[in-house]
């Protein structure tokens, strides 16, 4: 069989997806449908109806799309049936019943922004980042049970930088994951694969596993009495996207962008303590030295260099983040 003759059915909804689906479509290969999810209420009354990203892409390609509420509907899964798919692929959707991932005859494989077994679960580049990792990655893997612990099939090993944020990271991989989508489809219909249990894996490494759970807005909170480096990580592991985030006299502000500062003795404020010049910088105490802020957002107002935010906010004296 051959790629043109081999159905395809993907499931995704974000930009993450889009790229893979791009690279199947541009590539020849036979999608045969789209699975997304249904159309999200936007607006200020939640009255427009707006459609994900893959959804978007794959009606300006002609490709079928279906947007069930509930997996397990027999419609949908009747429907799904129809389409006859030799192979499903999974790109940043959601977890499927056995009754989905076990209806194709080659299976369905999933693209995980990991180097599985680390960082299983929902926000796997997040906590790569957050943790100072040097070093993450992407992987496709077929789907089981239990959630991304199935066979790995293929891995690439992508480098973070110090300076690298969540975004730099996401785009990177989002990238790549397209390219090995379609190399791990074509390894499959050349019968060359090799699935590795993850299991074996574990065994044979000496590194502890790390989980990638859900980032909830109370995550997101700077803890000031950590090391400068730590929270430096836990600020780009969190930026653009959802941003990590202190209070200011009750008022939360959310910070994009930092910078580790070496001072010349240890600091005799407490963690959280504001030092400024109140017109081109503004250093945060933390728990072994000073963490300089680079790019802002006080609620309500727009993201802005500290520079900027300085020219309409003053600093009180003895002023402290994280302080209600």
């Amino acid at each position: 069989m051959n790629k043109e003759d081999l159905k395809i059915v993907y499931m995704g909804t974000p930009d993450f997806a889009v790229e893979s689906l791009r690279c199947l479509v541009e590539g020849g290969y036979n999608v045969v449908g789209v699975i997304t999810m249904p159309d999200k209420p936007v607006g200020r009354h939640g009255s427009v109806l707006q459609a994900s990203p893959v959804k978007q892409y794959a009606v300006e390609h002609g490709i079928k799309v279906l947007q069930p509420e509930k997996l397990k509907n027999p419609e949908f899964v009747e429907e799904l049936r129809s389409l006859q798919a030799d192979l499903q692929i999974v790109v940043a959707f959601r977890m499927l019943p056995e009754v989905v991932w076990n209806m194709p005859r080659l299976g369905t494989f999933n693209l995980h922004a990991s180097l599985l077994p680390q960082y299983r679960g929902a926000a796997p580049i997040n906590w790569a980042v957050i943790n100072g990792d040097t070093e993450t990655g992407i992987t496709t893997f077929f789907l089981r049970h239990e959630i991304d612990t199935g066979d790995i099939i293929q891995q690439v090993c992508v480098p973070i930088s110090d300076s690298d944020n969540v975004g730099d990271v996401h785009d990177r991989l989002m990238l790549l994951g397209g390219k090995l989508v379609t190399e791990t489809v074509d390894n499959i219909l050349a019968g060359t694969i090799k699935p590795i249990p993850q299991d074996k894996l574990i065994q044979a490494g000496d590194a502890e596993l790390r989980p990638a759970p859900k980032i909830f807005h109370e995550t997101c909170e700077i803890n000031w009495n950590q090391p400068t480096k730590k929270i430096y990580d836990f600020i780009r592991g969190l930026s653009p996207y959802p941003a990590a985030w202190t209070t200011l006299n009750g008022v939360q502000m959310k910070i994009f962008e930092s910078e580790k500062v070496m001072p010349s003795e240890l600091q005799s404020q407490c963690a959280g303590s504001i030092i400024t010049d109140g017109k081109t910088y503004v250093n945060v105490v933390t728990a072994d030295g000073l963490l300089s802020l680079k790019t802002v957002q006080l609620a309500g107002k727009k993201r802005m260099p500290i520079q900027d935010f300085l020219r309409g906010f003053h600093f009180t004296d003895n002023a402290s983040f994280g302080l209600e």
